[in-house]
């Protein structure tokens, strides 16, 4: 192994590109969805155990803050939905160069907000 390879282990002065970046968010988005699919169950148990249950996380989810959360994995579904589909075409050998990997990139941040910003006009 050669020896005299640079190593930069400040991460704020690595410059990555695009498609790195929304790779990058990609993968937080799916620890989102896992970590966020747990209280997603258990609001639907609680709500389906019962019809004080119900009446309780209907309640719940009416308070501006589980709005909030509820936004928030809505828009970690989206993204990460709009992400994998750019995955998905980048298997198939679409959009695989440089630059049009730097425009699907930029197309999956446009829909991304786009779609993040409707579900947003909805929950609220």
């Amino acid at each position: 192994m050669n020896s005299k390879r640079p190593v930069n282990l400040d991460l704020r002065t690595i410059k990555l590109p695009l498609p790195a970046y929304t790779s990058i968010l990609h993968r937080i988005s799916g620890v989102i969805l896992f970590i966020g699919i747990a209280f997603l169950l258990c609001a639907l148990d609680s709500s389906l155990s019962s019809k004080e249950g119900f009446n309780s996380m209907k309640e719940t989810m009416s308070h501006p803050f589980a709005k909030f959360i509820t936004w928030g994995l809505l828009s970690a579904l989206i993204y990460h939905f709009v992400a994998g589909v750019k995955h998905l075409l980048l298997d198939i050998d679409i959009a695989d160069g440089k630059e049009s990997g730097l425009l699907a990139s930029k197309v999956t941040l446009a829909v991304s907000v786009l779609l993040i910003l409707i579900a947003g006009v909805w929950v609220w």
